[in-house]
């Protein structure tokens, strides 16, 4: 009698299991989803990706792991997400760059975001603050190009790079402004920040991620956020719209994406669990005290930022004659 009570049960619990697991999307049953990078672990994008990865995870009822595949300025990781299978599983976490500079920058790009990506969510904006040093007289970006136009010289940008999202912040700037700011590139922004500490240039637009720990310790100087509103972490800084500087707006975001041919309902699915994500209090809580604003989206809107972002840097690219280094 109890064995075949046993037999019984056991039976009952495999075909509730079986239902069950019929009942899952294609998402839960013990499948694995990739967020892909394209940059060295440790980094800013590695960071957000870190960060939300565990609980996507349990939103998505199945493991979440960051592969980091870095080179060629974003291509390696784009070309292996468009590749990849259209289920939904392998997803390209990536910065602005990647996606919105590079296409106009480069003639012989392998990849086509529009065409070979398909959009799932804005994740994080890392809006452009500019930075001076301590000492600089300037309490303000107004102050700050009043300044400018003073000296003959005029004033030294520091960026991370030639086209780096600084530089094109630096550029807008200047058009915004017509001051004489002379860019000066470096390889990556810790070098051009260290240099504005030491008062070697004379300004800096990066993101606020990168930044913060230097502006609480008093070692630099918040003087102007290249966005429409006000950072949360910095309310007393003022927008350069405030201060009567209009078109002075750059937002290093962050976005996932995946592979074109994946269904609708896959990307719909996925993109529910990025906006739950993004409102759990832990994952909100730990992005925006590093200065990544949680910023979800829909898969239409982030389209739409795209092909903005892409325009505005296009025309900013081809008016400065810029070219990749």
């Amino acid at each position: 009698m109890r064995q075949h009570t046993f037999l019984r049960r056991s039976a009952l619990a495999l075909l509730a299991a079986s239902t069950l697991g019929a009942c899952l999307p294609a998402f839960a049953q013990g499948k694995i989803t990739r967020i892909v990078v394209a940059f060295p672990g440790g980094g800013p994008v590695d960071f957000v990706a870190r960060t939300i990865g565990e609980q996507l995870g349990k939103e998505l009822g199945q493991q979440v792991i960051v592969e980091n595949k870095a080179g060629a300025n974003g291509a390696i990781a784009a070309e292996y997400v468009a590749r990849s299978a259209p289920d939904g599983r392998t997803l390209w976490l990536t910065s602005v760059g990647a996606v919105a500079i590079n296409p106009p920058l480069y003639d012989d790009l392998p990849y086509d975001p529009v065409r070979d990506l398909a959009p799932v969510s804005l994740v994080v904006n890392n809006v452009e603050l500019l930075v001076v040093n301590a000492a600089n007289p300037a309490n303000t970006g107004a102050e700050f190009i009043a300044n400018t136009r003073q000296q003959a010289k005029g004033a030294t940008m520091a960026s991370s790079g030639i086209v780096s999202v600084p530089h094109l912040a630096m550029e807008l700037l200047a058009d915004a402004t017509k001051a004489k700011l002379l860019h000066v590139p470096y390889k990556g922004a810790a070098p051009a920040i260290n240099d504005v500490l030491a008062g070697h240039v004379d300004g800096f637009f990066g993101d606020i991620p990168g930044l913060i720990g230097f502006v609480k310790a008093g070692k630099l100087k918040p003087i102007g956020i290249a966005a429409s509103k006000r950072h949360p972490l910095l309310p007393e800084v003022k927008t350069f719209e405030e201060m009567g500087i209009a078109g002075v707006d750059s937002d290093n975001w962050y976005a996932l994406f995946t592979s074109k041919a994946t269904p609708a309902a896959d990307i719909e699915r996925l993109n529910q669990a990025v906006r739950r994500t993004l409102a759990n209090k832990t994952v909100a809580d730990k992005l925006m005290a590093s200065g990544a604003q949680p910023s979800a989206s829909s898969p239409t809107e982030l389209a739409t930022l795209l092909k903005n972002d892409t325009a505005k840097w296009g025309r900013v690219i081809k008016a400065k004659h810029i070219k990749p280094e």
